[in-house]
């Protein structure tokens, strides 16, 4: 696996965080991303009141319009969420997001919080969430999912923000990460050469 600092080395912009919980993908939203969201939402039932006036067969469209508009609301959401994500990988200009992302983290890194939260789930629940939800964003079309738990696995270096590496935190006894217990359990060949 390669380290954050060749992983931000592939795109132009800096990765700010791999899987950015779904609070702070809303709270980073600009301005364009709610433009977006609210042409869908206007868009959608904008075509169906086209239709209905062109249509000569004189064919109603009222509950269409109706879904039209929540169909409408919820692509843009997604494609307004998905812009935000894109920016917090470093795919998209997001100096704005990078300069914020600094502020809100280091503050919490001075008060002696978790960089990104507080979970009541165990860690290899956080793990296994971090695993499904990372770059989904990508899959919206088949399946629409976002990054509800609070994780400590954001592919960046936390010394950024003023804080000692965590991952020390997060190896069990025998020295292993969650990732690698799976490995191990996996191919236990290789674990003991």
């Amino acid at each position: 696996m390669a380290s954050p600092k060749a992983r931000e080395g592939k795109h132009k912009y800096p990765l700010i965080d791999q899987d950015p919980h779904a609070s702070r993908v809303i709270r980073y939203m600009r301005p364009s991303d709610y433009a977006n969201w609210a042409a869908y939402t206007a868009g959608t039932p904008a075509v169906f009141w086209a239709w209905e006036r062109i249509d000569r067969t004189g064919f109603r469209l009222r509950p269409q319009l109706q879904v039209g508009a929540w169909l409408g609301f919820c692509a843009g959401f997604l494609v307004a969420y998905s812009r935000s994500s894109m920016r917090f990988w470093g795919w998209s200009e997001n100096a704005r997001e990078e300069q914020r992302d600094l502020e809100e983290l280091s503050q919490r890194a001075r008060e002696g919080k978790p960089l990104y939260g507080e979970s009541s789930q165990p860690l290899w629940v956080q793990a296994a969430a971090h695993r499904n939800s990372q770059y989904s964003q990508l899959k919206f079309s088949l399946f629409p999912m976002i990054n509800l738990v609070n994780h400590p696995f954001h592919g960046t270096d936390p010394a950024k923000y003023g804080v000692k590496s965590e991952s020390d935190a997060f190896e069990t006894p025998e020295g292993l990460r969650p990732g690698e217990i799976l490995h191990q359990k996996k191919n236990p060949k290789e674990s003991d050469a």
